[in-house]
């Protein structure tokens, strides 16, 4: 049947929903096909078709979904909309929810998709969380910097690590004896009282002990003004003060196995012997 035997049969006097069912019908659609097409819920589509109208949320929807259920199925929707406004007035249906007359639901064009709407409920919470922290930034006051001063001066200073353990001095190195000052008399001989040096040493003047001399030893009255290396590192002085050292053993086993130099007491002076 084409479009002239519908508009036939629906020039009978029928009242608007009938009038959708009679064209549907005619056209071969199920209620559920006209659903898809529409993205109206069926049971608006029953309660259009039986003329139900209190069954609908309002006026405005009414209005709406009959006219896009009447472009589907080949109808005027100008003269059917009119029909279902005349039914309404009889009806005394005045129930509506304040829709503006512009949009009426149920029409495909005018009805925004749900992507859409999902669209526009993210955008308005990324508005409302923006807007939260901006206006939470301008009146919150600021907060002080922590003073990095401060925090240096209250972070306590690690411990100093402790000094490195010299080295070992190796006992095989070269005893050497330097003159500290000008004009020092001393006397280095063996274990067999011979002598193996004996003079008044100028300022910077160095004596190496024989490496081979059996017991060396050394006889003087400044012992505190002898420097001593072995292997070309110091080693404690003989001693502090003058005083007169004989027969002290000066091998580099001895001297390293010599305890502290004691310091001489004020006004002990013993002269040296002459050479």
């Amino acid at each position: 049947m084409d479009d002239t035997d519908v508009r036939e049969v629906m020039d009978l006097p029928q009242k608007a929903g009938p009038r959708l069912r009679a064209a549907r019908e005619t056209l071969g659609l199920t209620l559920e096909q006209v659903a898809a097409q529409t993205r109206i819920p069926q049971r608006h589509l029953k309660t259009i078709e039986a003329g139900e109208y209190s069954d609908l949320p309002g006026r405005t929807y009414a209005v709406g979904f009959a006219r896009t259920y009447a472009k589907t199925v080949n109808l005027d929707p100008e003269d059917l909309v009119s029909q279902v406004r005349a039914e309404l007035d009889e009806q005394n249906y005045d129930r509506d929810f304040r829709a503006p007359e512009t949009f009426e639901p149920g029409d495909p064009a005018r009805v925004p998709s749900r992507s859409l709407g999902w669209f526009a409920i993210f955008a308005l919470g990324l508005l409302i969380v923006g807007g939260f922290f901006f206006f939470r930034a301008m009146f919150t006051p600021a907060g002080e910097l922590p003073s990095l001063v401060a925090e240096k001066e209250a972070t306590p200073a690690p411990q100093q690590k402790a000094a490195a353990k010299p080295a070992a001095i190796d006992p095989s190195g070269a005893v050497v004896f330097t003159a500290l000052e000008e004009g020092i008399w001393v006397k280095f001989y063996d274990a067999n009282n011979r002598q193996l040096m004996q003079k008044q040493m100028a300022l910077g003047e160095t004596y190496t002990v024989p490496q081979d001399a059996t017991g060396p030893q050394v006889w003087t009255g400044r012992p505190d003004a002898f420097g001593i290396t072995i292997g070309g590192r110091a080693v404690p002085k003989l001693a502090e003060g003058e005083r007169v050292m004989k027969d002290v053993p000066v091998t580099a086993e001895a001297l390293l196995a010599r305890p502290p130099a004691p310091v001489q007491p004020a006004g002990e002076n013993t002269a040296a012997p002459a050479g």
